[in-house]
C-alpha cells in the first residue's frame, strides 16, 4: 500500500461518507432491518437499495430526492448466499455494510460520478493512479465524464458489453428484474498492485486480487420490456452501493478484509473464547463474520428454528460453532462474542447495544442445543469420511442433517476442508423419501399481483362505514374487464372506499357494493398497492361495470368485533413487555372478528400467574375509558415521539401514531374510539410455535361474554355430574381423585399379591441349564410395576437365575427379563429383552442384570417366548 494517509477507523469511515453527501444535500436515511418490510421475494435485505424498492417502481414517493444511507446488508440464503466462501476469500462475508447515495429523478451520470471521485481522492485521499473505472460499452456518456471531465486516463476506464451471453447482459448493465427499471453501472476499482496476482476487470485473469471493486454506480435509465426492448425512463435515477469493509481494508493499509479494525478486535476475541493462539487460522474468521450476521439477525427478530429465515440463522449459528468445535472448543463460547461485537458496532446500531443480554440468551440456547449431538455427529462424519472415500454419501449427509442438527452446508463445509465433496443428490432424494418440508426459499416466491395503473383510492373507513362512489376498476380471473355478470366472481376497485385492506395483521373488511341494479358481496378486501384497495367478491345480483355509481358499506358488527381485537392487540403488546421484560418483539399476528392472535419472542413459557397480571393491567387501561388518538406525521417525528415500531412492517415517509391507553405504537388499522369500547379481555390460549416464540390468543367483548358463559356452562355441568353446588367443585374433585387414589393403592395391592401368588407358582416351572435356572413365562393382569415386583421376588428364590416374563395388555406387550449378578458374565438382559422383543414388533433396553421392552405384536408372544431357551443355552 503506498498510499500516506493515515488509516481511519470503520467509525470514522460511516461518519464520514454520511458526512460528505449531506453535504450535498442528502438526507441521511437510517438502515432498515436485515428482514425486508413486505418484501416476499427477498428473504433478506441485501443492498441499500432494497428499502428503496418502491420508489423506484413508481409506487411509493418520499419527501426527499437525494438519500445517502449505510445499510447492514445480509447474503447467506436463497438467491445472494456468499455463505459458503466465507472463511475461503479475503472479501466475502455473510453480514456487511453498504454505503449508498441515491437519485431519485434529480441528479445523475455527472453529479455521481464527479461524487464519487471527490469522495475517493479529496477526503478519503485515496492515491488516483490506483484507481480504475468500466463502464457499459455502449455508455459514452459516463465514458467521457470520466475520461474528459474527470480527468481519468483512457487506458485506465474500461469498456465491458453484453459479456454473459445475451443482450444486455453484462457485468455494467443492472437489472432490478427480468424486466422493469434497468440501466447501464460504473464500477470503481482499487489496484492493490502488480505484486498481487490478478489482472484488470474484462481480462482472462480478473478474478485475481489485484484490481478489486470498490463501488458500482449503477444509472436506472430505461424500462426493460417483456420482449428485451428498453425504452428512457421519464425521471432517470441513480443507486449506488460501496462496500464498507473493503473500503476499510484500503484505507486502513491491510490487503484483507478481516484485517480491518473491526474484524482484528473480533478475531481477538474469538480467540481468547476458543483459547487459540494463531490468529491466523481461518476458523476465526468465520466465527468473527457469524457472530455479526447472528447478532443483528436476532435483533431484527430472525430467531433459529427449522424454516425459513429462522433456519438459515440456524445454518449459520451451527457453523460458527463447528468452527469453535473445530478449534478444541467443546463448550458453548460463541454467545459470549456479543459484549465484543456491541463495543465495535453498538454506537453505529443502537438496537444491537439494547438486545445484547437477549441476543446472548438466544444464542446460549442455541449452542446448548446444537452441543448435545455436534460431538456424535462429527464422529459419525468422520468415520463416513475414513479411508479413501471422495464423495459423502447422501444418506449419512441426510442422517447428520435429520438426526445430528447438521445443516447440508456444515457437511459440505467439513468435506471442503478435506478436499471432498457430497452427494446433494442422495441428501435430496432421502430427505424427498421421508416427506421432509419444503425448503426455505421456496415460500418467498412472489405471486403475480393485479396489474393496476390508475390513481390510489380515498380511504375513508376510519370516519365512515357506508359511502357513494364509483367503480373504476374490474377484474374476472385476474384479467382486467368491464363489467361483471350475476353470479360472476371477481375484484372490484372504487374510487373512494370505507372497506380496509389486510394489512398490519388486521384481516380485510367485508360488507355490500351496491346500486339500484346490483348488489356485489364482499367477502375480503386486500391491497393492490399501498393506496389501492381491491374488494374480493361475488356479483349477486344485476350487472356492475367500470363507471357505475355505488354504496359500499361495510359489514359494522363484524368491523366492531374486529376493531376491539385490534385495539387490544396493542394493549397486550404493552402488557407483555411490561410484566416479561422489553425483550419481547412481535412475531407476527392476525387479528379478525372472532380473536386476536399475537405471536412474541419470549424464550419460556408464560406462567398463570404471568398471564393474571397481563390480563389486569390490559383491562386496567380498558375501563380507564381513555380516548384514542391517531396522528399522521413523517416517520422521523413518529420516532421522536418514542412509538414503538413493529417487527416485519414496511413503513413510508408518513406513518399514523396510534395512542391507545398507555401505549404508543405505528398502525393503519382501525380501532376503536375509546378504550372502553373493547369491553373485556380475556386470554384464552398460550403456546409455543418454534423455538423462542410464544403465542397468545384473547377474546374481547361479545366473544369474551361467550367464552366466559361456556366456561361457567362446562363447569355447572361438571357440578352436575359431581352432585356438588358450583362453589364446591373443587372440595368434590379433590374428594373423588382422593378415593380413587385409595381404590389404585387397593389394586395395586391386590395385584402384588396375585403377582406373589403367581411367582410362587412358576418358581417350580424353572428348568436347569448347565446349572442356571431358566424361567420363561406369561402373567396375567400385570403392570409395570407388578412385573419388576415379581422380577425381584423370583431372582430371590431361584438366586441363581434367568428370568423372562411377558404380559399381554390390549393390543401391547411388556416383556421383563432379569439376570442374577452371578450370571450377567455370560447372559446380558438387555441383549435377551431385545431378542425376545424384536419378535413382537418391539424393542427396549436396560442394564445387564435387569431390562424391559415393549411390543405391538400380541400374537406372537409364546413363539417369541418359547425360542428364549435356545437363545439362553447358547450363551452358557
Amino acid at each position: 500500500m503506498h498510499s500516506t494517509a493515515a488509516p481511519i477507523s470503520v467509525a470514522d469511515i460511516r461518519k464520514t461518507f454520511l458526512d460528505f453527501f449531506a453535504s450535498k444535500s442528502h438526507t441521511v436515511v437510517a438502515s432498515s432491518p436485515l428482514v425486508p418490510g413486505n418484501d416476499p421475494t427477498l428473504m433478506f435485505t441485501n443492498s441499500g437499495m432494497v428499502q428503496f424498492k418502491d420508489v423506484f417502481l413508481g409506487t411509493d414517493k418520499r419527501s426527499y430526492v437525494r438519500a445517502a444511507s449505510v445499510q447492514a446488508c445480509l447474503r447467506a440464503g436463497g438467491k445472494h448466499n456468499d455463505l459458503e466462501n466465507v472463511g475461503y476469500t479475503a472479501r466475502h462475508h455473510t453480514f456487511f455494510e453498504m454505503l449508498g447515495n441515491w437519485s431519485f429523478g434529480d441528479y445523475f451520470k455527472r453529479e455521481s460520478l464527479k461524487w464519487a471521485w471527490e469522495l475517493l481522492t479529496e477526503v478519503y485521499k485515496l492515491p488516483k493512479e490506483r484507481l480504475l473505472a468500466t463502464v457499459y460499452a455502449e455508455d459514452d456518456e459516463a465514458y467521457d465524464i470520466w475520461t474528459k471531465e474527470i480527468g481519468l486516463p483512457a487506458d485506465r476506464v474500461i469498456r465491458i458489453g453484453d459479456n454473459k451471453g445475451a443482450r444486455y447482459k453484462s457485468d455494467n448493465f443492472w437489472m432490478m428484474a427480468d424486466t422493469g427499471p434497468c440501466g447501464p453501472c460504473s464500477e470503481i476499482f482499487y489496484d492493490h498492485g502488480d505484486h498481487i496476482p490478478g489482472g484488470p476487470p474484462g481480462s482472462p485473469d480478473e478474478d485475481g486480487d489485484r484490481f478489486i471493486e470498490i463501488w458500482n454506480n449503477v444509472f436506472m435509465q430505461f424500462d426493460m420490456a417483456e420482449d428485451g426492448t428498453v425504452t428512457p425512463l421519464p425521471a432517470p435515477c441513480v443507486d449506488t452501493g460501496m462496500g464498507l469493509e473493503r473500503l476499510a481494508a484500503i484505507l486502513q493499509h491491510v490487503h484483507s478484509n478481516y484485517d480491518i479494525d473491526i474484524f482484528d478486535a473480533l478475531i481477538k476475541a474469538a480467540a481468547h473464547e476458543t483459547h487459540t493462539a494463531d490468529l491466523k487460522n481461518p476458523s476465526l474468521k468465520v466465527i468473527a463474520d457469524h457472530i455479526r450476521a447472528t447478532a443483528f439477525l436476532v435483533s431484527d427478530g430472525v430467531l433459529p428454528s427449522n424454516e425459513g429465515r429462522g433456519y438459515v440463522q440456524r445454518r449459520i449459528i451451527r457453523r460458527a460453532i463447528r468452527h469453535g468445535y473445530k478449534l478444541g472448543q467443546k463448550t458453548p463460547f460463541f454467545h459470549k462474542l456479543v459484549p465484543d461485537l456491541v463495543t465495535q458496532m453498538g454506537d453505529a446500531y443502537p438496537s444491537l447495544a439494547a438486545q445484547a443480554v437477549r441476543i446472548m440468551d438466544v444464542l446460549r440456547v442455541e449452542e446448548e442445543r446444537f452441543y448435545e449431538t455436534l460431538e456424535i455427529g462429527m464422529q459419525i462424519l468422520d468415520e463416513a469420511l475414513a479411508g479413501d472415500v471422495k464423495v459423502l454419501p447422501g444418506d449419512v449427509a441426510f442422517k447428520l442433517h435429520d438426526t445430528f442438527g447438521f445443516p447440508l452446508d456444515l457437511s459440505a463445509d467439513v468435506c471442503r476442508e478435506r478436499g471432498l465433496t457430497v452427494n446433494e443428490a442422495g441428501f435430496h432424494a432421502a430427505m424427498q423419501a421421508q416427506k421432509a418440508k419444503g425448503r426455505a426459499a421456496g415460500k418467498f416466491k412472489q405471486d403475480k399481483a393485479l396489474e393496476y395503473t390508475g390513481a390510489g383510492n380515498e380511504f375513508v373507513g376510519y370516519e365512515h362505514l357506508t359511502t357513494t362512489t364509483e367503480v373504476v376498476a374490474i377484474y374476472a380471473d385476474g384479467i382486467r374487464a368491464e363489467a361483471l355478470k350475476e353470479g360472476q366472481s371477481g375484484v372490484v376497485v372504487l374510487a373512494t372506499t370505507p372497506f380496509y385492506g389486510e394489512s398490519g395483521g388486521q384481516v380485510g373488511d367485508t360488507g355490500a357494493i351496491f346500486s339500484d341494479h346490483a348488489l356485489f358481496d364482499v367477502q375480503d378486501t386486500q391491497k393492490i398497492k399501498s393506496d389501492v384497495f381491491a374488494h374480493h367478491g361475488t356479483l349477486k345480483s344485476g350487472s356492475l361495470k367500470v363507471g357505475d355509481g355505488v354504496t359500499a358499506h361495510v359489514n359494522a358488527s363484524l368491523r366492531a368485533a374486529t376493531v376491539r381485537n385490534h385495539s387490544v392487540t396493542h394493549l397486550m403488546h404493552k402488557a407483555l413487555r411490561e410484566v416479561l421484560g422489553g425483550h419481547v418483539q412481535q412475531k407476527g399476528s392476525l387479528v379478525n372478528p372472532e380473536r386476536t392472535r399475537f405471536d412474541f419472542a419470549h424464550n419460556a413459557p408464560v406462567t398463570d400467574a404471568e398471564i393474571r397480571e397481563i390480563e389486569a393491567r390490559v383491562n386496567a387501561e380498558i375501563w380507564s375509558n381513555a380516548a384514542t388518538q391517531a396522528r399522521v406525521m413523517d416517520i422521523e417525528s413518529a420516532q421522536q415521539t418514542g412509538a414503538m415500531m413493529l417487527f416485519g412492517e414496511k413503513y413510508g415517509e408518513t406513518v399514523r401514531v396510534l395512542d391507545i391507553g398507555s401505549s404508543r405504537e405505528l398502525c393503519g388499522g382501525t380501532h376503536v374510539q375509546r378504550t372502553g369500547d373493547i369491553g373485556l379481555f380475556k386470554v384464552i390460549a398460550e403456546s409455543g410455535v418454534a423455538s423462542g416464540v410464544r403465542r397468545i390468543e384473547a377474546v374481547t367483548g361479545e366473544n369474551a361474554l361467550h367464552y366466559l358463559q361456556h366456561l361457567e356452562d362446562t363447569v355447572g355441568q361438571a357440578a352436575g355430574m359431581l352432585k356438588a353446588p358450583v362453589a364446591e367443585v373443587n372440595e368434590r374433585i379433590t374428594s373423588v381423585l382422593e378415593h380413587i387414589k385409595s381404590l389404585d393403592k387397593e389394586l395395586a395391592a391386590l395385584k402384588g399379591r396375585l403377582a406373589s401368588a403367581q411367582g410362587d407358582e412358576l418358581v417350580n416351572q424353572a428348568q436347569d441349564i448347565k446349572g442356571v435356572k431358566l424361567l420363561v413365562a406369561k402373567l396375567d393382569g400385570a403392570d409395570v410395576k407388578t412385573l419388576r415386583d415379581t422380577m425381584d421376588k423370583l431372582k430371590d428364590k431361584l438366586k441363581t437365575a434367568v428370568i423372562v416374563l411377558g404380559v399381554v395388555d390390549g393390543a401391547k406387550v411388556q416383556i421383563a427379563v432379569g439376570v442374577t449378578a452371578d450370571t450377567t458374565a455370560r447372559v446380558k438382559a438387555g441383549e435377551l429383552v431385545n431378542f425376545v422383543a424384536a419378535q413382537v414388533g418391539g424393542k427396549g433396553g436396560g442394564k445387564p442384570d435387569m431390562a424391559m421392552a415393549g411390543g405391538t405384536e400380541p400374537a406372537k408372544l409364546n413363539e417369541a417366548l418359547a425360542s428364549v431357551t435356545a437363545w439362553v443355552e447358547s450363551k452358557l
